[in-house]
This record gives C-alpha cells, structure tokens and sequence, in this order.
C-alpha cells in the first residue's frame, strides 16, 4: 500500500461562548483548523487534523500547518502509510523538526491503518480500558464571580475536573481560585493554568496565597526551571504543560520530581506515534497525565480520545472534548461528551467520515 495523494482543507471553528481567553490578556474566537486526507492507492483514506491556540501559545501557527505540509507532502508520496515509524523517521529527515506540522499526517496514517485491520485506533494503541474515560472543562479567564457561575453551569453537565484560565493579576488569581474552589463538591478537582502567565514572584504570591485550598497548579512560569522553582514551594499537585515537548523533559522532570501531571498534546509531540511512546513512558514512571492537543474539532476529538482511552485509568488524570466548544461540526462519528465522560470509537480506524460540506475543496493537493 503507498499513499498516491495528500489534501488539506481549512476550516474555520467558532466558538459557542464566543471567545476563549488565557493568561497575558491573549484570547480567540475563531480556531483555524487544518483538516488532512492522506489517500493510498488501494482506495482508503485516512484523516487527520491540526488546528494551534492560535500564533502566540505554542511555536506552532495554523498558516505554518499548511505551509509546513506543502514542502513535507510531496516527499511522502510512495511511502506506505501503514508503517508509522519509517513514515515518521522519514518526515523528519525530510523537515527538520516542526513535529505540529507532521502531526494531522501521521493521525491520518493511524486512521489507515485501523481500516486496514479492522481495528479502532485505541485497539492498536494498546487496548481499550473499561467503557470511557473522564473530561474537564477549561474555564476561560473572566472575573472571578464569572468563572464561579460558569463552573457551576459546566457542573451541571456532568464535570468533575475544572481548568481555571489563571495568569493575570496575582490578587486577582488568588481570588478566582478561592471562589471556584468554594463551589466546588467532594470529587471534583480544581487545576489553576497559568499557561506561564506569572512571573516568579507573582507564582510565589500565589500559591502561598492559596495555601489551604485543594487546588493543583499549572506550568505557573515561562521556563522549566521557575516552574521546578514554584513546585518546591508549594505542596500543591504540580502539573506541567508548556514545557512538555519531548521525552528528553519527562526524563529530566521525572529526575528532579518537577511534577505529579504532565499534558500530553499529540501535536506537540507530532502525532499519534511519539504521543504514545510518551504516554508509555510516563505509565511506567508512574507520571498522571493529561491527553489532549492544542485545539481542534471533532477529528482531533477523536484522535484524544483514542490516546486517552487506551491510556491505563489509574494514570489518565483527565482529558478533552474540544468539539463541544465549538459551533461547527466537520465528521460524523466523532466522540460526544455524556456526563462528563467520552469514549472512542468501535468502528474501525479513527471511526469518523469528514463532513464534505463543511471541508469544501483542498486548499493543498499533492499527488
């Protein structure tokens, strides 16, 4: 089997609260999303999706996506999808480094190659653990009493584990954290992302500021050393995100205890494949995590939760549904949020069939 041609469709995502807003007063309203169709010669397509927060969270941008696949493409016709190491060796000897740009292709490839053995993706990364797996909601940074009701609304849909966008103003952080945690009820868990919003002394103020609340927090600064600076200061669950980039950090942080959590983003890692071989070797460091991505709908959706739901339940700290925050819907068969709770598909592959009203032509066509 050889891949004869990739496609790239560009879908813009709203979203239902109108915009999403984090640490440094950075914010969104519409995700640009980038949807990949690697077709072989045998007829299947696989799909995958990469869609950044935007040009100023990660070293990733959605124009970059497809640039980046523009130049990778034309390399990949001919390779055989269904060997996913040799592809991603390939790609990165082919372009150097960029592992978002890589990261919708080798979704697409896992896709492949669950058609192919009649397997759903999580069967192939592992196998499936018990009927679903646990989802938080990510509270967008707003005035404390704002960010209270809309935890206590999300509440009432079924969640359990709550992301509080933190990262502006100390004073006013603290009094975020203190509100929500004051609604809170036995069972949930509370996360403060500073997405590294704080300034080391703004980090120090705050956890000593929130001292006697069942809270744990998040990549609080820039570099890994203030976060590894903050976590001893704090006896607070330490969970670190940005910073979380390849296996060389789980080793290190693993090494001088940095965290309790990390988040695996597949993209950040360039796919399914290194996403997994992160996630193993956290299991067997004994490392909670968090699976997700950047952003996305419901291919990305999909990709999660078949991350997530072969991941062993004792070690998934929580993960994502990013297609309920967004207004448009781009495959049919993604996995929808119940109670608080997803599962992945049982249909072979990743299990979705792009909506090809909504993907409209490629804006890239190799073949």
């Amino acid at each position: 089997m050889k891949i004869k041609r990739i496609c790239v469709y560009q879908v813009d995502l709203p979203l239902h609260e109108g915009n999403y807003s984090w640490s440094g007063g950075k914010s969104v309203d519409v995700f640009d999303s980038s949807i990949i169709a690697v077709e072989t010669d045998s007829g299947l397509v696989g799909h995958g999706e990469v869609c950044p927060l935007g040009p100023f969270y990660l070293p990733a941008y959605a124009g970059g996506v497809r640039a980046g696949i523009q130049e990778l493409a034309p390399h990949l016709i001919g390779c055989d999808p269904t060997r996913l190491a040799a592809l991603n060796d390939h790609m990165d000897r082919v372009l150097k480094g960029h592992p978002y740009v890589k990261s919708g292709i080798d979704i697409a490839c896992w896709d492949i190659l669950g058609q192919v053995t009649g397997q759903p993706v999580c069967e192939l990364l592992g196998g499936r653990y018990e009927d679903d797996f646990v989802l938080y909601r990510a509270i967008s940074q707003q005035a404390p009493e704002v960010m209270a009701e809309n935890v206590a609304q999300y509440r009432e849909e079924g969640y359990r584990r709550f992301q509080l966008k933190v990262g502006g103003n100390p004073d006013e952080d603290i009094q975020r954290i203190k509100e929500v945690s004051a609604i809170l009820q036995p069972g949930d868990k509370l996360v403060a992302d500073a997405n590294t919003g704080w300034a080391l002394h703004e980090a120090a103020r705050v956890v000593r500021g929130v001292r006697d609340v069942d809270v744990y927090i998040e990549q609080p600064c820039l570099t890994y050393e203030e976060c590894l600076s903050i976590r001893r200061r704090t006896d607070h669950p330490f969970v670190l995100d940005e910073n979380i980039d390849g296996i060389d950090v789980l080793v290190r942080g693993h090494a001088d205890l940095a965290m309790d959590v990390v988040n695996i983003k597949i993209s950040k890692f360039g796919g399914l494949t290194r996403a997994r071989l992160a996630r193993d070797l956290c299991a067997r460091l004994g490392i909670a995590m968090t699976i997700e991505d950047s952003w996305g709908g419901d291919i990305t959706t999909a990709a999660i939760a078949h991350l997530a739901h072969s991941t062993t339940p004792e070690l998934l700290f929580t993960s994502t549904d990013f297609n309920s925050y967004v207004t448009v819907s781009t495959a049919e068969g993604a996995p929808q949020r119940q109670n608080g709770r997803m599962a992945a598909s049982t249909s072979p592959g990743m299990g979705i069939e792009p909506r090809r009203e909504v993907l409209g032509d490629p804006v890239i066509d190799v073949h």
